[in-house]
């Protein structure tokens, strides 16, 4: 029991603690989050209608302005925005305890949304279509790279008071026993992104004195290997958030335990110190970096990071298995997931989110981070495929599905338009699902990532691509459409939500928080011998031989190009 001036409330629905300085941090930071993913999915909607070649609907300037404003808005902004709130979640709400120095935290959200505006204002100024990844020597003005440096102090504060409230939980007792195991995968999380954060400062800190004159030359292969430690990394702090989400949503909505806390924890182990190499799958063609390099950070190395990705794609469902068939849902394979809640989008969500990151993602990541075959696809639109099955599939619907537990819970707010509710997750994960494996495939053919216009018209030495590109990017500008009306489903609901839904009972606030006692962690019965989760094991044969094939299709369509040389 802990008691002190701190004021804490516990959720009549849910039981969850809040501190009351803690939980004005979390909505704030959320509410951010969401801001920006208005910004960038307007942007997105630009963007799509410009890449689908049949309707090409802005012009070549504002096309990449507009490109190097969705990527960070969506990207950074908004997913670390919410992975803030996510830690101060995982950590003052989970162990029931004070957040440690809130006033510093206010500071740190200030800094996070001063650098929005900044580095935003000076891209739709023109001043800035340098991409999302700014490379030396093509330069933006000073502004866009401070704004960043605001942003990524912000966001570094954050961290350290994150793990400064797990000082907190532990020195005034409020749990028992070890973290839970949402809190310490929010923790591998915090300490990715510091490595993360820290390599952007880097990088953009001596990038800004270039900018303004006081350093006259930046090696841009050495740019180009920092930068990707921040760049790729901020996806590794996406995917240890999004696996914690999945836990948690399998506590809460069928009060699912870990299959073993111990093999979850380890996987979370192997993605801090491996997770971030695969971002030298970017760097495969870079001709001076060394093939010994290439070869240990893409394949060696990056295999036990998969090798996490796996355990926890077998972990997740696992325990949502063995949790429906102690309810009785027992018959035949797959029984379990039939009968699953697939109306409550807090569920459905987070299933397509974990289905599409691994089988979309989760594929197509281990082929290009494999040094040969990247060749294949470096530099196509091939790699946004891949990273909107990452970011978008994987994290931003798992983040989507929590914000429908958090917004009664948290928020106090009934949900509004839930028939909506209960089709967006759908919306959204199924278009994006269309839209990722249409981009692969166009990228398979060649189409180039970036590029504005892929006629090449007016271009001394023209390229027609075949008619099957051009079918590759309607179906991308069709699967684009309907995710973005998924996405503007959430949006609506959300705001709509705190606006206008009915408020709820918050309960009271008083001085005395209580201690957050762990319980046992008892063994699944009732499943006789073999694995206690057999359709979650078809499952992952099926994964399994879906990868395999891929994989040794594109080792087939790669020999085809050898007699080039």
């Amino acid at each position: 029991m802990t008691t002190n001036a701190a004021m804490f409330r516990v959720c009549p629905r849910s039981g969850l603690q809040f501190h009351k300085s803690a939980e004005g941090l979390i909505k704030a930071n959320a509410v951010a989050a969401v801001v920006a993913l208005l910004v960038g999915g307007l942007l997105a909607l630009l963007i799509t209608l410009t890449r689908w070649q049949a309707v090409h609907l802005v012009g070549a300037e504002d096309f990449y302005m507009y490109l190097t404003a969705h990527g960070l808005d969506m990207l950074v902004v908004w997913v670390i925005f919410f992975e803030v709130a996510i830690l101060y979640f995982c950590s003052s709400t989970l162990l029931r305890c004070r957040l440690a120095t809130p006033r510093l935290a206010w500071l740190a959200f200030a800094l996070m949304v001063i650098g929005t505006v900044t580095f935003n204002v000076t891209i739709f100024t023109g001043n800035a279509s340098v991409m999302m990844t700014s490379y030396v020597p093509l330069p933006g003005h000073p502004a866009f790279y401070l704004g960043l440096i605001l942003f990524a102090v912000g966001a570094l504060v954050a961290c350290f008071i994150f793990m400064g409230t797990l000082v907190v939980a532990k020195a005034e007792k409020t749990y028992e026993g070890s973290i839970p195991l949402v809190t310490f995968g929010a923790m591998t999380a915090c300490i990715i992104a510091i490595f993360t954060i820290a390599s952007g400062a880097i990088i953009l800190i001596p990038t800004f004195l270039w900018s303004i004159g006081y350093i006259n030359h930046i090696d841009p292969l050495m740019y180009r290997t920092i930068w990707w430690a921040f760049g790729h990394s901020s996806q590794q702090i996406n995917v240890s958030a999004h696996v914690a989400v999945w836990y948690a949503i399998a506590a809460i909505v069928f009060g699912a335990k870990p299959m073993s806390e111990r093999v979850s924890r380890t996987a979370f182990v192997l993605y801090i110190f491996f997770l971030q190499l695969a971002s030298a799958h970017h760097l495969l063609s870079d001709p001076g970096l060394s093939v010994e390099w290439k070869v240990f950070n893409t394949s060696y190395a990056m295999y036990l990071a998969v090798l996490a990705s796996m355990i926890h794609g077998l972990t997740v469902p696992g325990a949502i298995e063995m949790a429906q068939r102690e309810k009785g849902f027992t018959k035949g394979l797959f029984e379990w997931i039939r009968k699953a809640p697939w109306g409550n989008p807090v569920f459905s969500g987070m299933f397509i989110s974990l289905m599409g990151f691994g089988f979309l993602g989760g594929i197509s990541g281990v082929m290009m981070g494999t040094e040969q075959l990247n060749m294949l696809i470096h530099n196509t639109i091939y790699v946004p495929g891949h990273f909107h099955a990452t970011v978008v599939i994987g994290t931003t619907l798992a983040f989507m599905s929590i914000t429908y537990f958090l917004l009664p819970t948290l928020f106090n707010r009934e949900l509004i338009l839930p028939g909506l509710a209960k089709w967006q997750p759908y919306l959204f994960g199924l278009g994006m699902g269309v839209f990722c494996l249409a981009m692969m495939g166009a990228g398979t053919l060649g189409v180039p990532r970036r590029h504005w216009d892929i006629t090449f018209a007016g271009a001394a030495l023209p390229y027609e691509f075949p008619g099957s590109a051009w079918l590759m990017l309607a179906i991308t500008g069709v699967g684009g459409l309907v995710a973005i009306v998924g996405g503007i489903s959430y949006i609506l609901i959300t705001v709509g939500t705190l606006l206008f839904g009915r408020k709820l009972d918050e309960g009271r606030y008083s001085s005395t928080g209580t201690v957050l006692k762990m319980p046992a962690l008892v063994g699944h019965g009732g499943h006789g011998g073999g694995f206690a989760a057999p359709g979650t094991f078809v499952f992952a044969l099926v994964f399994l031989a879906a990868f395999v094939l891929y994989y040794f299709v594109n080792w087939k369509y790669l020999s085809t190009v050898w007699g080039l040389s």
